[in-house]
């Protein structure tokens, strides 16, 4: 555990050579309630690294010099306080102010108090990622597409809070990725992140998996025991695949919600506890309190900053970046190495990957085995990963397949100049996405069953052609 001293406090360092000035400066952070500590150029010498990254940021007043001498430090030493210049006159539209950390901004004495919160903010932002990326342990959520780029924004918003979290998504899409890294992100991120998964204990074993039991509580119950609460104390618990918890638990989970604490099975005693629940599931809860299956106002508990995860399938573009970082990791692991040609790239991209990560994880590692530091073409993929498609003719396909009554295009009713494949099979599919929404009165989940396709999936085809509900 790290020592109290490098912690990051809710304190900022303020450097002036004009004592009054600074000491201005600092009631106005104490109104933003922001503590601060006053010093001057003469003293940066004498202060060292692990105290300035202490500070979640650094307010150099009208002192140029000190910036870059912070900022070389930065670069010397390895820290990460952000640097934010503070001047009588500073032209808010020039580059300079554009976010480059770890100089985060200027201001000028004259800002309003939106333009210190929205630089302070960065800040802490910066220094949640600092904290991420410092967590060695904390696997990196990898890809390029807008929907990881979502995810990243959503899980810098949520993590310095103390909000439940349910992550949604199927099997293997990276849902554990995404909780250890709200907690490594966090100010709980130097205590313990425990998961367990709610599907895989028996359901007369899970109470006491969760609180512990007593000495004599049970047969069996040779000892006490302590349970995966008070393992999480100060930290966070991982509730995996919480769809699956039988409905006794959930009462019980629910009470340790609204009171924060617990009784141990065997005991009549209560244990506060300080334990942050992130929860993810597979099944569309939705569906499970329709069928009585899973409790509606524990749904609403949980539910309070929901994260979507996409499927791989709908994030194709990631693919190439994916193995990218798998091999990597394979090399770093010494476990081999292995490369895939453009072509063998592009086929996967085609595959439907109902494993999602977790499979295209485990088939990089299986090449890895079967062609080491190899170079695999196409031919040499599993069969079942490899597809019929023209590889030349793959960017003019769609995922979208026409049978029955569905619309298709008469090879002869195509006009003399051509189609565009892509534009034509995109209107469509608007088309049907707006006539699924007006037919079920906007309800994104029953249009998707219409579609018979998942409503994450749906969400994210409306992001994508700018679908808005109406009415």
């Amino acid at each position: 555990m790290e020592s109290e001293s490098s912690q990051i406090r809710n304190e900022v360092l303020v450097i002036d050579t004009n004592i009054s000035r600074g000491q201005s400066f600092i009631a106005v952070l104490g109104f933003m309630k922001v503590n601060a500590t006053l010093k001057t150029p003469d003293s940066l010498a004498g202060i060292k690294s692990r105290e300035l990254n202490s500070y979640f940021a650094i307010f150099s007043i009208e002192t140029d010099e000190v910036s870059r001498i912070l900022l070389q430090r930065n670069k010397q030493e390895n820290c990460q306080h952000p640097v934010i210049m503070l001047a009588d006159r500073i032209d808010l539209n020039s580059q300079d102010i554009v976010v480059k950390l770890p100089y985060i901004a200027g201001l000028c004495f004259q800002s309003d108090y939106y333009s210190l919160s929205q630089v302070l903010n960065k800040a802490r932002a910066h220094n949640r990622r600092e904290r991420r990326l410092q967590n060695r342990e904390c696997q990196q959520l990898i890809g390029s597409s807008n929907a990881i780029a979502r995810i990243n924004e959503m899980i810098d918003q949520v993590a310095d809070t103390n909000a439940s979290v349910l992550i949604l998504g199927d099997s293997g899409t990276g849902k554990e990725v995404i909780a250890r890294n709200i907690h490594a992100q966090s100010s709980r991120s130097d205590k313990p992140f425990v998961p367990i998964n709610c599907g895989a204990i028996p359901a007369d074993l899970l109470e006491s998996e969760l609180f512990g039991h007593e000495k004599g509580a049970f047969t069996g119950a040779i000892s006490s025991r302590q349970g995966r609460f008070e393992l999480a104390e100060g930290g966070v618990i991982f509730l995996d695949e919480i769809g699956d918890m039988p409905l006794p638990m959930q009462v019980k989970l629910l009470r340790v919600l609204q009171e924060r604490c617990y009784e141990k099975v065997g005991s009549n005693k209560s244990i506060k506890t300080d334990v942050r629940v992130i929860a993810a599931t597979h099944r569309r809860l939705e569906d499970l309190i329709a069928e009585g299956k899973f409790r509606e106002d524990l749904f609403y508990r949980l539910n309070v900053f929901p994260i979507e995860v996409p499927s791989l399938s709908e994030r194709v573009d990631d693919v190439p970046v994916l193995i990218t970082e798998m091999i990597a990791r394979i090399e770093r692991e010494n476990r081999g190495s292995v490369r895939l040609s453009k072509k063998a790239t592009a086929v996967l991209q085609q595959y439907l990957w109902p494993g999602n990560v977790r499979e295209l994880a485990n088939l990089i590692e299986r090449l890895a085995i079967l062609h080491p530091r190899g170079v695999v073409d196409s031919k040499d993929l599993p069969s079942k990963y490899q597809t019929k498609i023209d590889i030349d003719q793959q960017n003019d396909v769609n995922d979208f397949f026409f049978k029955g009554d569905m619309p298709v295009v008469n090879i002869d009713d195509i006009p003399t100049e051509g189609l565009d494949m892509k534009e034509y099979i995109t209107n469509i599919e608007i088309s049907l996405i707006e006539q699924a929404l007006t037919k079920t009165n906007n309800v994104v989940a029953r249009a998707a069953n219409m579609l018979k396709m998942r409503r994450t999936t749906l969400v994210e085809k409306m992001r994508k052609y700018e679908i808005e509900r109406v009415g």
